[in-house]
């Protein structure tokens, strides 16, 4: 038996590459922002410029009008719609409780069955529904579809090779993986601004130094993570979606690629 020849509902052509990664580099900046910058003489500590919040909605936009520009045909697009809303519908479920989100679920998979381009606008569009729908709407929202877009354009990037068990398995590690990074960097939004931690005695230790050495703040940052949302929010998040990956994977790859198959996405052959 063989794997289905790899395919992509929304392609990635050179030049979206290249926005994709201008647009990335640029949420990374906006992440490390206040690390990477001292403050300026007779200041105490460094903002993000608002300006450049303002836009990054705007720059997650231009990245889906570029990956979908001539390759987002009605079969794909309706195929994101579907998906988008059932990410928005279930993301309520457990919003709120211990880190339960299996908004992640759906979205790995549409990246491993669809590709990395379909992941990535995936990834923003169900966020940005799920917020319209939960009125979640508010600075953190550009942070949240960018971040996701990258755990569903990371799932299309895989090895295609593995198959079976083996995929489910692959597919499970880096669920666990997307999960702490995507609570490590929505942390990192946040973080250099949250004021008071509900830790006596660890507030002065725990809160960023403009104008510190990266790495001390970084240590600083990585023990913030560790008693707030490690072993909740990103832990709760990891379990969630890796036991639906293991019992619901395999069921949901073949539903998915056998609309993809129909969609000529994917070719004939099964694994």
């Amino acid at each position: 038996m063989t794997a289905p020849r790899p395919g992509s509902a929304v392609p990635i052509t050179l030049r979206s590459a290249l926005v994709l990664a201008a647009a990335s580099v640029a949420g990374l900046l906006m992440l490390l922002w206040p690390l990477i910058f001292s403050p300026a003489a007779g200041e105490t500590r460094v903002d993000q410029p608002f300006i450049f919040m303002a836009l990054m909605p705007v720059v997650v936009l231009v990245v889906i009008a570029e990956l979908s520009e001539g390759g987002l045909d009605s079969k794909a697009l309706a195929m994101l719609g579907v998906l988008s809303a059932i990410n928005a519908a279930v993301r309520p479920l457990g919003a709120g409780v211990a880190g339960v989100e299996p908004i992640f679920f759906l979205l790995i998979l549409g990246g491993r069955v669809f590709g990395a381009g379909f992941g990535f606008v995936l990834g923003a569009t169900s966020l940005f529904a799920s917020a319209l729908l939960t009125s979640g709407v508010g600075p953190w929202l550009p942070f949240q579809m960018l971040c996701a877009a990258w755990v569903g354009m990371g799932a299309g990037l895989l090895p295609r090779r593995p198959t079976g068990r083996s995929e489910i398995a692959m597919l499970a590690v880096y669920t666990v993986v997307a999960a702490f990074a995507y609570g490590l960097l929505m942390n990192l939004s946040s973080w250099p601004f949250t004021l008071g931690i509900a830790i006596p005695g660890a507030e002065d230790s725990l809160a960023m130094v403009p104008g510190d050495p990266v790495l001390d703040n970084l240590q600083r940052f990585l023990v913030f993570t560790l008693l707030t949302s490690f072993w909740g929010w990103d832990l709760g998040r990891a379990i969630t979606n890796v036991l639906l990956v293991v019992f619901l994977g395999p069921a949901v790859l073949t539903t998915l690629r056998r609309a993809a198959r129909r969609a000529r996405y994917l070719s004939k052959e099964s694994a």
